[in-house]
């Protein structure tokens, strides 16, 4: 069985996007999709079979202050409007396709990082709620978000433990992989100033976060290694921007131009997707 996996990003998954509406287009669902953040969330249009919707979102609400501005953290404690990305939107500016996404007959598994244990845990997307507490979870990065709590648990954004879930994905018996990354080919993530600063803050309340935020990035890359190694050994095809994209960015037209980025990149290579399948 294929598997279909999405790295997060803030709005680097604008490229994500365009590789799912190309799927969307050909008519390609994939029976298992796994992702984190940003990623999954847009995956979630992809499961209601949306074409645009995410890249409409963006070219509709990216500066509008609702979806991001400081004044947010007033309401809850975010840089980002979580009622107005995760109740206005869905329900009623671009509504979601609650009907068609009820009947997809496949996994949709959301990747979240239990702030106590610091551990990754897998919920399945299927149960959202009408709050989407799941992707406010997932989308959970400390700072720009405060902990989401599911169940009497808080958490943070899945790519914290876990940022490219891919062997999640083996472990539930996917043997081939189409993998939508959104750094370019080459990229090494540093260990960043902003990670260790954060580990501080958070140590007292969640004290096992602070090393996962300390090795974050020796996670990644070894993460990208084996799906680089996936790759060379014919079990998994990567799309990933030539580019890197700024993950605040705020031109429209960049924007666009990424999300046409990833439809090009799927479409030109329709045909090894479809292998993955055989």
């Amino acid at each position: 069985m294929p598997s279909l996996i999405l790295e997060g990003g803030t709005l680097r998954p604008i490229f994500s996007a365009g590789v799912m509406d190309a799927l969307l287009d050909h008519e390609v669902m994939f029976p298992y999709c796994i992702g984190v953040s940003a990623g999954i969330s847009n995956g979630f249009s992809y499961i209601s079979k949306q074409n645009r919707r995410n890249l409409d979102i963006l070219e509709k609400y990216r500066h509008d202050k609702r979806y991001i501005g400081v004044h947010n953290f007033l309401r809850s404690r975010s840089l980002f409007g979580l009622d107005f990305i995760f109740r206005e939107i869905p329900n009623t500016l671009l509504p979601f396709n609650t009907e068609t996404f009820n009947t997809y007959p496949g996994q949709l598994i959301v990747g979240v990082t239990n702030a106590h244990s610091g551990t990754p845990e897998y919920m399945n997307g299927l149960d959202i709620d009408e709050h989407w507490t799941m992707l406010r979870a997932t989308c959970a990065l400390p700072l720009f978000f405060p902990a989401i709590e599911i169940n009497g648990t808080k958490y943070y954004d899945g790519g914290l433990s876990d940022p490219i879930p891919i062997r999640k994905a083996i472990t539930d018996g996917n043997n081939k992989h189409l993998i939508v990354l959104t750094q370019p080919k080459g990229y090494v993530k540093p260990l960043s100033k902003e990670n260790a600063m954060v580990g501080k803050l958070l140590k007292r309340k969640y004290p096992n976060l602070e090393e996962i935020l300390l090795t974050r990035h020796d996670k990644y890359n070894e993460t990208v290694a084996f799906c680089e190694q996936l790759e060379k050994d014919g079990q998994a095809i990567i799309f990933r921007p030539k580019q890197s994209l700024n993950s605040f960015e705020k031109d429209i037209h960049v924007l666009r131009n990424t999300y046409q980025h990833g439809y090009d990149m799927a479409i030109n290579h329709m045909n090894d997707i479809h292998k993955l399948f055989l």
